[in-house]
């Protein structure tokens, strides 16, 4: 793990960068004290990723949970209440996680989850312009459309223009240009950018400039950095930490709570393993059963001493790789320096101005929502290219959920429409005597098949026959045999023999009597093709 420590280290400090900001926001976004944000970065980066098998991906406090947590630390009534309810979560998971139920992050499609990518990208961006702008009025971990202050994610953007800070957007512009310097061929050659990475410089700089600007009209207001609770001793310290309370454990309302929180954790966690998975560029696969254990462990951890819910998370994911992360040891780092940063040196870390951090973002967000992956994605057609657009429009406007929910939806539609599309293929040819069809079914035969199927059927002439072959199918359904069976009836009166073949390995059994008498031996099924020498080479 410790063997790529040249690029790790470096990529753990970006992160760390990014997360600390990012665990405050949605603490405050959560209604929830600022430390309990920090609590769970540090379990995310140390406990998570201790038991973790994911190369790449970096847990800590989720967006996603932040109205879930709001609403159960009021309806409680209490916050050391509700951790109990993060206890019970993560029995759960770490229950999940030993079901297997791991497997159920596989079952995504790719366009989604790659949308799913995308739209992070885009939200990034849109929330974080307000930030380098200098309006701070909506938390920094607030990814929703609807936001925390009344605001959706566009009209904050014209609202930000009566609450522009010269300062800050000085320190956001001179940051993102020295962050797109940083990427260029040229610096890349320079020994000295390969050791200190440009998100450091940038956040130095922004530091730098924002002590310069002190006294002047580009001047930083408090508002405009990050805002870590700083303890006067140990002792201030240890007692940031929360313990639950333990008698609550009988309440129902901790248990549904409990319960919606591990459902939702372990299905962002699942998204996040998937999309981190696709963004690596050694294409790794994360043990997921193995992840939800972690996960569980990690929220068990969290809500023993005083932490919001943790569950891995695409933002920092993505900002570990684009980092040139390697292996996990850059997400234990970034947690460990959560936690030393912490307890050593909150004043330090109060001096960095958001809209350096909202740079860095920004150059996230780009990374993740490129051009060239949409012209990627609809040169792919428009079975990948719809489902794709529609869930990168329903996340920025909905949640993740809900978007990742819509555009499933729409993929399953595509998936539903290509098998309607496809339930056979039909060969007919003709000798002297008689016309000869033949209809290949497909390898699953369903209920949405049944229009096109009858349609075929119905099409077959009098005095013709008609061999219905199996060979390529693993699964009928009952529907589709009652079909046949009624044909059966219809055939006798139009003359038309009727054959099946290669079933047996299918379940008839609730037309034993009247679909077996029909079905006829492969080698039986040959003489059928044989009769024309056109239809046995068309076959």
């Amino acid at each position: 793990m410790f063997k790529n420590l040249k690029n790790d280290a470096p990529a753990g400090l970006v992160v760390f960068l990014v997360a600390v900001p990012l665990c405050l926001g949605i603490a405050l976004a959560s209604g929830a004290p600022l430390f309990s944000g920090i609590i769970a970065g540090m379990v995310g980066g140390i406990i998570v990723t201790t038991f973790s098998g994911s190369s790449l991906g970096v847990s800590g406090p989720a967006a996603g949970l932040a109205a879930i947590v709001l609403v159960g630390i009021q309806d409680l009534g209490a916050f050391d209440i509700f951790l109990m309810s993060v206890v019970i979560a993560g029995v759960i998971q770490f229950v999940l996680g030993i079901a297997k139920a791991g497997i159920i992050g596989y079952y995504f499609p790719s366009a989604v989850i790659k949308g799913m990518l995308a739209a992070i990208g885009v939200i990034i961006i849109l929330k974080q312009i307000p930030h380098a702008f200098g309006y701070d009025a909506d938390p920094e971990g607030d990814l929703g459309f609807i936001q925390a202050d009344g605001e959706n994610t566009f009209s904050e953007l014209l609202n930000m223009v009566n609450f522009i800070s010269p300062g800050a957007l000085t320190i956001a512009a001179i940051s993102l240009g020295i962050l797109i310097l940083w990427e260029q061929k040229f610096m890349k050659r320079i020994k000295i950018t390969q050791i200190i990475q440009g998100p450091l410089v940038v956040v130095v700089s922004g530091i730098l400039m924002a002590i310069g600007f002190n006294g002047s009209s580009l001047a930083i207001s408090s508002d405009h950095m990050v805002n870590i609770p700083v303890a006067g001793d140990v002792t201030g310290f240890i007692n940031q930490f929360t313990l639950p309370d333990f008698g609550a454990i009988t309440n129902s309302k901790v248990w549904v709570l409990g319960i919606t929180i591990a459902i939702v954790a372990s299905l962002e966690t699942l998204l996040c393993v998937e999309a981190t998975d696709k963004l690596d560029p050694q294409k790794r696969v994360t043990p997921t059963n193995r992840e939800l254990r972690a996960q569980g462990i990690g929220n068990m951890v969290a809500g023993l001493i005083g932490g919001l819910p943790v569950t891995q998370v695409i933002v920092r994911s993505s900002a570990n790789i684009q980092s040139g992360g390697k292996t996990k040891a850059s997400a234990l780092i970034h947690g460990l320096l959560i936690l030393i940063s912490a307890m050593l040196i909150p004043n330090i870390l109060n001096m960095i101005p958001l809209a350096s951090l909202a740079a860095i973002l920004l150059v996230v967000g780009y990374k993740l929502a490129k051009p060239a992956l949409f012209k990627q994605m609809f040169a792919s057609g428009y079975p990948q290219f719809i489902p794709f657009v529609v869930t990168v429009l329903a996340i920025v406007l909905t949640d993740l959920l809900k978007g990742i929910g819509i555009g499933m939806a729409v993929a399953i539609f595509y998936i539903l429409l290509n098998n309607l599309k496809n339930p056979f293929v039909m060969k007919e040819t003709h000798d002297a005597s008689k016309k000869h069809y033949r209809i290949i079914l497909a390898e699953m035969v369903t209920f949405l098949n049944k229009a096109q199927i009858l349609k075929e059927l119905n099409r077959v002439p009098n005095d013709s026959s008609l061999l219905i072959d199996a060979s390529k199918t693993t699964y009928i359904q009952h529907d589709v045999l009652e079909i046949i069976n009624d044909f059966k009836e219809s055939a006798r009166y139009k003359n038309i023999k009727l054959s099946m073949c290669c079933m047996k390995h299918l379940n008839l059994s609730s037309y034993s009597k009247s679909l077996n008498e029909l079905v006829i031996s492969p080698e039986e099924a040959s003489n059928f093709e044989a009769k024309d020498k056109t239809m046995a080479a068309a076959i």
